[in-house]
């Protein structure tokens, strides 16, 4: 549903999962502007999907107020990140070496 133009107040459309270019045309239908800060070309971008936004969807902003996207990385984006962070799970089998052992002193000998 698009918003009449006579309306101070518009709702924020749901843009995530649009392509770039489906998010720009449905955010004019809506009377809200796009910002992408992760994509200075967001101009030229037309395959990337919209993986967030920020208001959310279906809050209501002042018209011409902007909205806050940002994309998935594309290939070769994105290399040499900080990792995955959350822990794996299944953890290590129960048994084995509860602690790491410290380092041989002087009196242990190389050649036994």
């Amino acid at each position: 549903m698009t918003n009449t133009p006579s309306t101070a107040e518009v709702r924020v459309p749901r843009l995530i999962g649009l392509m770039a270019v489906d998010a720009r045309e449905s955010a004019a239908e809506h009377g809200v502007l796009l910002a992408a800060p992760d994509r200075p070309d967001f101009h030229l971008v037309v395959l990337d999907h919209v993986v967030r936004q920020y208001p959310l969807p279906g809050m209501w902003i002042p018209r011409d107020a902007v909205v806050t996207v940002w994309f998935e990385l594309g290939p070769g984006e994105g290399e040499g990140g900080a990792g995955v962070r959350e822990p794996r799970r299944p953890g290590p089998p129960d048994g084995g070496l509860r602690r790491e052992l410290d380092e041989p002193g002087p009196e242990v000998g190389v050649g036994w």
